[in-house]
């Protein structure tokens, strides 16, 4: 199995995302959604990720973030994508652009 790394983005009482990290860097995120019976997972990786691979984050999200988590859970249940990141877009760019054009 690939050595990966879990760099935790955002917590709140109900949620979890996560930046999934190897060593060439960054190759997909996963968002956990936690429930009373079940929990819910996206997981997004780069277009060259193997479903091999798939398969293994799968079982190691389980292992190492869903069950560490303490929920009792009735079910896993993950949504794949696959492809390549475009971009990270915020509110703080916006005023970034909007501070540089109205200082012109």
């Amino acid at each position: 199995m690939t050595d990966y790394r879990f760099d935790r983005e955002c917590r709140t009482p109900y949620s979890e995302a996560y930046s999934i990290v190897k060593e060439e860097g960054q190759m997909g995120r996963v968002d956990l959604h936690y429930t009373s019976g079940a929990v819910y997972a996206t997981l997004s990786v780069n277009e060259d990720v193997t479903m091999e691979n798939i398969q293994d984050l799968i079982e190691l999200i389980d292992e190492e973030l869903v069950m560490s988590a303490e929920v009792l859970r009735e079910d896993f249940i993950v949504t794949v994508h696959q492809g390549k990141e475009i971009g990270i877009f915020s509110d703080e760019d916006d005023e970034a652009e909007n501070g540089a054009e109205g200082a012109n």
